[in-house]
């Protein structure tokens, strides 16, 4: 998939709220605004981080691009390369495994012609497992930007993929505007 809009920098909106975020932090402690700062970085680039915006994110906090690089491969919700506009995220901890996950997760391979780690070839829907997404008593469940979709069965994801697909949908939005 082609690397499209590399960000190294915020527009001037976009920086107000980084800064309002950054603010809500004792000076000194900026670090501590970094997750929803990648949330907003990422959601600006596509989807995903690229180096170059992760290292605008570092000198936004006055931190080493190292420190940024380590949050974002630690956590499954920030994406190292591009992906689909739909981004479905299939959690493959123990109650969602017994419950069907891998069921799923197989039918979404096959409904979308992908494997997991993967983005179809039109750009719109990327796949991933992912561990516990908190919900373990709603067995499978899955995530799409912000939604979670529980209980589901394979009728269930169809419907949700065909919905998805008839609106184009974008799952990677910024989630604090």
């Amino acid at each position: 998939m082609e690397d499209k809009n590399k960000i190294t920098e915020f527009n001037s909106e976009t920086l107000d709220l980084v800064n309002r975020i950054i603010k809500r932090y004792p000076q000194g402690k900026q670090k501590s605004a970094l997750l929803p700062v990648l949330h907003i970085a990422q959601s600006e680039n596509n989807g995903w981080l690229c180096s170059e915006t992760m290292d605008y994110v570092a000198s936004l906090l006055g931190i080493q691009p190292i420190e940024v690089y380590e949050v974002a491969t630690f956590y499954s919700m920030f994406n190292l390369q591009p992906v689909g506009n739909c981004v479905i995220e299939v959690c493959q901890t123990g109650p969602c495994l017994l419950n069907g996950a891998d069921e799923l997760l197989a039918h979404f391979e096959k409904r979308l012609g992908i494997k997991s780690g993967e983005t179809t070839s039109d750009g719109k829907f990327s796949l991933k497992t992912v561990e516990c997404l908190a919900a373990c008593g709603n067995a499978p469940v899955i995530q799409v930007g912000t939604e979670y979709h529980e209980n589901l069965t394979i009728q269930k994801a169809d419907e949700l993929l065909d919905r998805w697909q008839a609106e184009n949908k974008i799952s990677h939005t910024n989630p604090y505007v």
